[in-house]
């Protein structure tokens, strides 16, 4: 990867033109089916648990600090699974990544559905989080070697179809995990992933074509040499100490601290001199307005998610509402989501629907400090909604942020950084409702993580009006 030191948008790179004669059209359904089907089982299975954690504390004997694992596992392994996943499907062929992944997605439904403790519902989650992860760089690489074959590039309905997936499934996810524990018990959060997994498989092995050869020229490395798995390692492992210092933050181990700031510090000094590195650290500081994209990004969807767990555990616990009614109480929030990513789609500036979506997260929260076990359905109808439309507008508008920012000729890598920002900011969702809540989530907790999420909705509203570089973006 290479930036752009001055922060403009890089040009576009023509896709070129080879001689294919077999499809003037190219992009078929069958082939975008199963694309789809299989993209939308990550973010689906980050938000669909929300309203199966109490049960599942129950069911163990734990409490909201211990079940948050089941929430930063996923994202864990997703962060670092998803750039990793997206560079092998350029070396081994995408249609063989996708596969392998929706294989090992089955698995993890299978364990997770027959768990005997809760060791093994995390296996499954971290099984799933990579499993999930192969999708969405894979299906990227598909459309890039389907636009080749037929010489044009993928066109944008196509692409609106792949992020909508993502957003969609994401915004019903509480819904139908509601209806999934209501009707079948907790299990079948797990268990679900199963049939809708085979079943994508089986158009995958079907209607995509196989892998084209991946070739190299001399002048550039292969990509199977280009993983980089130093900085894998010292990206995972650095993650994986900040996690376990960020879920107990009530009796935080600072010693911990110690070994993240050395393998920080290993790996930006790693990323500077590697050729290929896995995070472009230099491409970062050189390209200011896609770093504060990705830092919108996380900040953005910690708030989210913030909601998405903290807010749907307090529903069950605090206010007393079974998991399918509060499914239903979140289906303003997914509906509002649904139809934001829509309209966020369609709408050429950035920087309003930022604001908008900012202000929104910023008065929401602030409605939640002051919400109880006595407060009106439809306050908290309300206070689902102003989460709800900055879920759509969030993910599209950064999503063109990207696409504006990121060098042309490394758009993929920078959307697969763009996704670890999200997963971020969702592990430290989790810690800041492990911390607010404990053993129980009351509403005490509600609003210590509702002041902490007014404070950063006021320091998201100030990096998005200050940013001048979005005022010229989408012009």
């Amino acid at each position: 990867m290479s930036g752009d030191a001055s922060g403009t948008a890089p040009a576009r790179v023509a896709v070129p033109r080879e001689p294919a004669a077999e499809s003037a059209g190219g992009f078929a359904t069958r082939l975008t089916a199963p694309l789809l089907l299989g993209s939308l089982l990550n973010p689906l299975n980050t938000t669909m648990i929300s309203t199966a954690l109490v049960a599942i504390g129950h069911t163990y004997g734990i409490g909201a600090a211990d079940t948050a694992w089941l929430i930063s596992v996923l994202y864990l392994a997703s962060a670092v699974a998803q750039p990793v996943l997206g560079k092998l499907a350029d070396a081994l062929g995408p249609r063989r990544v996708f596969l392998a992944g929706l294989v090992v997605v089955c698995a993890s439904g299978v364990v997770g559905a027959v768990a005997p403790g809760f060791g093994w519902l995390i296996v499954s989650r971290l099984l799933l989080g990579i499993g999930t992860s192969a999708a969405y760089p894979a299906a990227m690489a598909v459309l890039r070697d389907e636009g080749r074959r037929v010489g044009r590039r993928p066109p944008r309905p196509v692409m609106a179809r792949l992020s909508f997936a993502a957003l969609g499934s994401a915004a019903v996810g509480p819904t139908l995990g509601g209806l999934l524990v209501t009707v079948v018990g907790w299990r079948g959060i797990f268990a679900v992933n199963i049939p809708v997994a085979a079943v994508a498989f089986g158009c995958a092995l079907a209607w995509i074509p196989a892998d084209p050869p991946r070739t190299t020229s001399s002048e550039e490395p292969s990509p199977k040499l280009a993983l980089d798995p130093l900085g894998i390692g010292l990206f995972s492992t650095a993650l994986t100490v900040l996690v376990f210092f960020l879920l107990d933050l009530a009796h935080p181990m600072w010693w911990l601290l110690g070994p993240f700031a050395v393998l920080t510090a290993g790996l930006l000094w790693w990323q500077l001199r590697c050729r290929t590195p896995f995070i472009d650290v230099r491409m970062l500081a050189g390209n200011g307005p896609l770093a504060r994209t990705y830092l919108r990004h996380g900040l953005g969807y910690l708030l989210i998610y913030c909601v998405m767990y903290g807010f749907t555990q307090w529903l069950e616990e605090g206010r007393g509402y079974s998991s399918g009614h509060t499914g239903l109480l979140m289906l303003p929030m997914s509906v509002a989501a649904l139809v934001c990513s829509l309209l966020g789609a369609r709408t050429k500036g950035i920087r309003a629907p930022l604001i908008v979506a900012c202000v929104l997260l910023t008065a929401g929260a602030g409605l939640l400090t002051v919400v109880s076990g006595h407060t009106p359905l439809v306050v908290l109808l309300i206070a689902g909604a102003c989460f709800g439309i900055p879920q759509g507008l969030i993910g599209t508008s950064n999503q063109a942020a990207v696409q504006e920012y990121a060098p042309a000729a490394d758009i993929g890598a920078a959307a697969g950084l763009q996704r670890t920002a999200q997963y971020i900011g969702a592990i430290t969702a989790s810690s800041l409702i492990a911390l607010a809540y404990g053993q129980r989530a009351d509403d005490g907790g509600l609003h210590l993580m509702a002041g902490a999420s007014v404070v950063l909705g006021v320091l998201l509203v100030i990096v998005t009006v200050t940013d001048r570089a979005l005022r010229r973006a989408g012009r």
